[in-house]
């Protein structure tokens, strides 16, 4: 399964906060040795954010989504996810009991509107102040508060996908090509990529100086990672060029 992110919010787009989401959540994905594959940033546009959840919700993938599920009026998230699964915005039990066991009297009129959730959906607890989120359609729905999301997502691993971590992840080297442009090694990049095709390759030119050098990356499982980093030093050798390599 793969893991992918949907972060909401205008003002991410128009530069006047920085999204903090996306750093965060790699780190937690990483910690359990997951991957995340995709990452979509999305403005309050109700059209476009239904479309992006149209588009998910047929992935077959795992998704965490930051912001917009609150009560004001640039809030969609909530909206357009009943639009994205072709269900109804309906008042949740649950999440009308958390709301109110926080809030009370002052959870109506405004804040228990944070209660409407997509039909069918399951709240993810919160923490901080009990407003929950919602699961649906492998999709997680969370503010876009970090101290309340963050943990929040912590929560939604730990508790539904804690089978999927996996205690030996991908490795992956780097390999620094001193002397060299991208052109000269394109031909050995072909064979290597034709030579193993379950190792991921990237490559990346740059200047040290006058001097160019081409960064090539090798991901994948230890195994095939290590063979790769052989037949590189191999072909290198061949090639004549001097190399450093590097464990990230």
């Amino acid at each position: 399964m793969a893991f992918g992110l949907v972060i909401v919010g205008t003002e991410l787009l128009s530069g006047k906060r920085q999204d903090g989401h996306f750093a965060h959540a790699l780190e937690v994905l990483t910690e359990r040795g997951l991957e995340l594959a995709w990452v979509y940033y999305v403005g309050d546009n109700p059209e476009r954010l239904v479309r992006t959840l149209e588009h998910t919700m047929t992935s077959g993938d795992i998704v965490f989504s930051f912001g917009g599920i609150g009560a004001t009026p640039d809030d969609h998230t909530r909206a357009c996810a009943a639009r994205a699964a072709g269900v109804e915005l309906l008042r949740h039990a649950e999440a009308v009991s958390e709301i109110e066991a926080r809030f009370g009297d002052e959870a109506y009129p405004h804040r228990v509107l944070m209660a409407d959730l997509p039909d069918g959906s399951d709240i993810i607890p919160n923490p901080y102040n009990r407003i929950p989120g919602f699961s649906l359609n492998g999709h997680h729905f969370l503010p876009g508060f970090p101290h309340m999301a963050w943990p929040m997502m912590e929560w939604v691993l730990d508790q539904q996908y804690s089978h999927l971590f996996n205690a030996s992840p991908p490795e992956e080297r780097l390999i620094t090509a001193f002397g060299a442009h991208e052109s000269r090694l394109l031909t050995t990049m072909e064979r290597f990529t034709a030579e193993f095709p379950h190792v991921q390759f990237s490559s990346l030119p740059h200047f040290h100086g006058d001097t160019p050098q081409v960064e090539l990356g090798l991901r994948g499982e230890p195994e095939a990672v290590a063979a790769a980093v052989a037949w590189w030093e191999a072909e290198l050798q061949r090639l004549e060029l001097r190399w450093e390599k590097v464990k990230r």
